[in-house]
């Protein structure tokens, strides 16, 4: 398995992007210009590379074992490697990187966790999804807990001593969490909860010998709905070091990311502390839930990328066929390496093409995370709040798509080779389907952004996006040495703007129309917001001689000619409405 940290495109997008102009107006970062910020990411990729990509594989065939007597009730054990690399990973600084030093953290920017994420991610999805998860519960408790409990659970938990979770999902509430029936019962200083919780991520584990449980419930007198869910800390241990009942009653055996420990959860009893305001559990469950959103679109890049560089060495060193192009034929072998064919060219081009569109907006997404959290100026906050709320569930929805499409295109690289084990790609394939489903499914993703996020503070956040849009076409309409980009800028927004006024119309009118052409609408603007970074890509790129620059105007090149073009496709669609979809009655499937 070959993995190589990509640093170079890491350190493009920090200067292509004005990270350090950016992050010079937040006073609390300003320690953390690009190259200090490089300094720790590329560090973390140098261990990750040494000491962790080797365990994907293993942890894989070795999976999870389950033991259900265990001396303080049921335990999990983790693949044997799992022990060191967590140890390693926890010495690094990686965990609370983010978190405030006052508890132990780095106080780096969130943009910090996307880069230094892909690489972890790359190196061992299955792996990273404790640590991920406990960066969004270590947020939340940050955000909404009271500063009893944040002094109480936060150093442990910002140092990796301790893990957290993320308890949502019941048997009878996935997507619709106003089904829940977990109870939450006050008693003296804190709550009894009672129920039980599925799917849960690193539940229970032997990495850490605390882990502290996020969990939705309903107090006695809580209305019904999503108004009447509550938020609790839930730690598997009490303060005398005994065991709270909160209980692992299985695991589920998955498809994929095998080493991975999805638990059902059981309460009886378990003691359990108030985070935020009762009955208002989702607003603060949502902080969690936005930031996993994002990391799991970044999982599908992180996937996209390491099966990429898994294809192109295969392509590089597989010899098949000759050229068709005479000068192209390698004299000193019978066939030539299939990177000179132009259907395997197609398929690298597209991977690349994409990944590389998917991470700039994802570090640009991360960047408006840094400043609406904290800029000091209120409408640059509103603003990149804004910017970070549209494109959440577009880049958890098409990047998990566009990743798992990649990772299977990779795969067909290597032909017949890659269906075997004998490669790493059809673990990565297995792996990086559940990141379509988890964390909200693509499909509600979709009704995300057209139910809510384009009609909120009347249509704001996508008019904002479009000025700026604008903006960059008004500024480069006369730059002919991007032409080639701009142009099809121009198509992309004005395809955005056209589908949104057929959606406003025809979606008051009859809601199924908005819902049944979410989807495409979702694609259509993760496209064009790629085509949107290709074109600043180009702009920052061109007339420049290193390497790197004249890579990025030609793969940019294929993109807006090969991938980009697909938007007008799903324009077409969303404009299709619904009665193709849903004239048909149920008995007539």
């Amino acid at each position: 398995m070959s993995y190589k940290s990509p640093i170079e495109d890491f350190k493009y997008n920090l200067a292509m992007l004005n990270y350090d102009e950016i992050i010079a107006g937040i006073d609390k970062f300003k320690d953390y210009d690009s190259d200090t910020l490089m300094s720790v990411v590329s560090e973390i990729g140098r261990l990750n590379e040494l000491e962790v990509v080797d365990s994907n594989k293993i942890g894989d065939r070795e999976g999870l074992k389950y033991l259900p007597d265990g001396p303080e009730g049921p335990e999990v054990h983790t693949p044997e490697s799992f022990k060191k690399i967590y140890e390693v990973v926890k010495d690094s600084g990686y965990v609370g990187a983010t978190m405030p030093t006052q508890y132990g953290g780095g106080g780096a920017p969130f943009t910090t966790a996307i880069l230094a994420g892909e690489v972890g991610i790359a190196s061992n999805m299955a792996f990273y999804m404790g640590p991920g998860l406990s960066h969004g519960a270590m947020k939340t408790i940050l955000k909404k807990a009271t500063e009893e409990l944040k002094d109480k659970y936060l150093p442990n938990m910002t140092s990796g001593e301790w893990m957290g979770t993320m308890c949502l999902t019941e048997p009878q509430c996935g997507t619709d969490l106003g089904l829940i029936k977990s109870t939450a019962k006050p008693v003296d200083d804190h709550y009894e909860l009672n129920g039980q919780k599925i799917w849960i991520s690193f539940g229970e584990h032997d990495l850490t010998e605390n882990i502290i449980h996020l969990v939705l419930a309903r107090t006695p007198d809580a209305p019904a709905g999503i108004k009447g869910i509550s938020l609790f800390l839930v730690p598997k241990r009490l303060d005398d070091n005994s065991r709270n009942p909160i209980f692992c009653g299985g695991l589920e055996h998955k498809l994929g990311i095998n080493s991975s420990p999805t638990c059902v959860m059981n309460l009886d009893n378990a003691k359990g502390w108030l985070v935020g305001e009762e009955n208002k559990g989702m607003e603060a469950m949502f902080l969690m839930m936005n930031d996993a959103r994002l990391k799991v679109g970044l999982q599908a890049i992180a996937m996209s990328e390491i099966s990429y560089q898994n294809a192109l060495e295969f392509a590089k060193e597989r010899k098949q066929m000759r050229s068709v192009v005479k000068e192209k034929q390698d004299p000193d072998s019978k066939a030539d390496s299939i990177i000179v064919h132009p259907d395997v060219r197609r398929m690298l081009m597209n991977v690349k093409s994409t990944t590389e569109a998917m991470r700039a907006l994802c570090i640009y997404t991360a960047m408006k995370i840094d400043l609406a959290e904290d800029h000091p100026d209120e409408q640059v906050r509103q603003d990149a709040d804004d910017f970070a709320a549209l494109m959440t569930p577009i880049i958890k929805a098409y990047c998990t798509e566009k990743g798992f499409m990649n990772c299977s295109e990779s795969l067909q690289v290597l032909g017949g080779s890659g269906f075997t084990q004998e490669y790493p790609l059809e673990q990565y394939l297995r792996d990086v389907r559940i990141t379509m489903i988890y964390e909200g499914t693509n499909g509600i993703q979709a009704l995300d952004l057209v139910g809510r996020k384009l009609t909120m503070h009347k249509g704001r956040m996508l008019q904002n996006f479009q000025k700026e849009v604008q903006s960059f076409l008004n500024e480069n309409k006369d730059n002919t040495e991007i032409e080639t980009f701009i142009k099809p800028l121009e198509n992309a927004l004005k395809e955005v703007t056209t589908s949104t006024m057929w959606l406003m119309q025809n979606g008051m009118q009859d809601p199924e129309n908005a819902l049944s052409s979410a989807t495409d609408y979702l694609n259509l603007m993760a496209l064009s917001s790629m085509t949107y970074m290709w074109a600043r890509m180009a702009k920052f790129s061109v007339g420049k001689n290193e390497p790197i620059h004249k890579n990025k105007i030609k793969t940019g090149t294929y993109f807006v000619e090969k991938i980009m073009p697909e938007l007008i496709m799903y324009s077409k669609k969303v404009q299709a409405g619904k009665s193709s979809m849903m004239d048909m009655e149920v008995a007539e499937f």
